[in-house]
């Protein structure tokens, strides 16, 4: 009775889709009658170089596909297809127009899977389906064409978050399919060593220690999931929540700790202090001319969102403490373990001061003063100030027009 949707990831849908303004280029592809070749492409290789299921041709696994299919409630017409492929792995394409979308597996499952565990293949292919991930991932391949361009860093990370938190729910469609929390478990730990796990003795009780361990590490601080799909202790763990769970609190409270390995963009012993420093220091001088303009605020964002998903929030919650105190705190901070940022920091401060396009003398004053604060002479700090102005510095229309 759980619901197998995760918030953030639906947020995140959204956030993306908004940002690449989607209903405005959908509206301009269907006037400008645009199909990409991606469609006619995957069906000519399904068509062309692999086995299709029916009825009458791999009837069993046309079966089971249908059995899952109808489980989960999708309605949309599906074709499946396996490929004579030895890596382990299965996908799913949300078809075009009035074509059945795709489901592959290779061939190298059969040889590896129970069926169970294939129940659970299959439901994450449809689950990948049922949450229209391949609509957003179109929208962000036009916008920003892979091999060509690349999104902001801020819109990069939001992505592969997404796409994490994406393959979590295709996980949980995978469990509904088999309701086998065994089979699932057994069939990550399948396609990350490629090894028949009853042939080399290993039983469910060793994988789920194992997995504990390993899914410390993270939790610990010892590492981080990189890549568009979570590392597999987060799904393994994440599945067990799912099929465990007494009521949703439980579950989004047990998610909420494996998110937070999801949401770390850093490991460094300085990412912490200088994301307070920058939303500090940003506020602090962003308001010495009693007047936050739009410009400083999206400069504080610009730069936190180098280390940060969630930049916005960030700040915000850190507006509310006790600002200059974190101030300090993140700047003592910073150069008792390295001396040498001291430039550094005061450079992001005077392109704070540089943000909205008007240089006042309290913010001149200001610039010295903090430069001062950290150690620096008048040179240090002149030189500091002059090469921002350098190459960064660009009149208001207002003081020229």
């Amino acid at each position: 009775m759980l619901n197998p949707e995760i918030k953030l990831e639906k947020d995140l849908q959204g956030q993306i889709y908004n940002a690449l303004q989607g209903d405005v280029v959908k509206f301009v592809l269907k006037n400008a009658e645009y199909t990409s070749d991606s469609d006619n492409y995957w069906r000519s290789k399904m068509e062309g170089h692999c086995m299709k299921a029916d009825e009458n041709l791999l009837g069993g696994f046309y079966k089971l596909c249908h059995e899952v299919k109808d489980k989960l409630g999708y309605k949309e017409e599906v074709d499946f297809y396996v490929t004579g492929d030895s890596t382990i792995n299965a996908y799913s394409i949300a078809a075009e127009g009035d074509q059945p979308d795709i489901v592959n597996v290779n061939s190298e499952l059969f040889n590896l899977m129970s069926e169970d565990e294939l129940r659970f293949v299959i439901g994450h292919e449809l689950g990948h389906l049922i949450n229209k991930d391949t609509e957003l991932k179109r929208l962000i391949w036009f916008v920003y064409p892979p091999q060509t361009t690349c999104p902001p860093v801020a819109l990069q990370y939001k992505i592969r978050l997404h796409d994490n938190l994406a393959e979590l729910v295709a996980d949980r469609y995978g469990y509904l399919a088999c309701e086998n929390l065994g089979a699932c478990v057994t069939a990550f730990f399948k396609m990350a060593s490629g090894l028949d796990l009853q042939k080399m003795e290993v039983g469910l009780g060793d994988l789920l220690i194992d997995n504990t361990k390993h899914l410390d590490f993270f939790l610990n601080g010892g590492g981080m999931s990189h890549y568009d799909h979570p590392v597999n202790p987060i799904r393994i763990e994440a599945i067990n929540l799912f099929a465990n769970a007494l009521n949703q609190e439980a579950l989004d409270k047990g998610m909420d700790q494996l998110i937070q390995i999801l949401l770390k963009l850093g490991n460094g012993p300085l990412d912490g202090p200088m994301s307070v420093f920058i939303a500090t220091a940003g506020i602090i001088a962003a308001n010495i001319d009693g007047k936050v303009e739009k410009e400083e605020y999206e400069y504080i964002l610009k730069n936190l969102s180098n280390s940060l998903i969630f930049p916005r929030d960030f700040l915000a919650q850190v507006a509310k403490g006790d600002v200059d105190k974190m101030f300090e705190q993140s700047v003592n901070q910073l150069i008792q373990y390295d001396p040498s940022l001291k430039p550094a920091l005061l450079d992001y401060i005077v392109g704070m001061v540089l943000a909205d396009k008007n240089i006042t003398e309290k913010e001149v004053n200001f610039i010295y003063h903090i430069g001062q604060q950290l150690g620096l002479s008048v040179k240090e700090i002149s030189q500091i100030f002059a090469s921002q102005v350098q190459r960064n510095y660009v009149p208001s229309l207002d003081s020229i027009s």
